[in-house]
């Protein structure tokens, strides 16, 4: 494999920044656990977990289909949807007020991202099937 390492690497280094944003929030506010009621603790978590719930499973999908023999173009195509979804997503969700066009076109790339892997995965045990 050789392109998945490549966007898996992006998206670690993206998720330590993330959690360096909600370490520094807790830090400013001295809260220890938690959000303590604080909504800008509560933001940076949220932002930080969307990328958590969302990136490892289009990540497992780009891996299959890498797996798969999925052509390169595709492959990064897929990557870059995912990456550029979620800077997007931090980006709008973590501005205050939040800036809902960033967040829904994060979000509109990602869900693509998550789409066109599950169908290419699919396709592809279909044709070996």
């Amino acid at each position: 494999m050789i392109v998945t390492p490549i966007y898996a690497a992006l998206c670690g280094l993206l998720l330590i920044l993330l959690s360096y944003r909600v370490i520094l929030q807790r830090k400013r506010l001295d809260v220890a656990l938690g959000d303590d009621g604080e909504p800008r603790i509560r933001r940076a978590m949220r932002v930080q977990a969307n990328f958590v719930e969302y990136a490892p499973v289009a990540l497992i999908l780009l891996a299959l289909a890498e797996l798969q023999g999925h052509a390169f173009w595709l492959l990064h195509g897929l990557g870059l949807l995912l990456v550029g979804g979620r800077l997007l997503h931090a980006f709008g969700v973590a501005r205050e007020p939040e800036n809902f066009r960033f967040r829904v076109a994060g979000m509109t790339l990602t869900f693509s991202a998550i789409a066109i892997a599950s169908l290419a995965n699919l396709a592809g045990v279909l044709i070996l099937w």
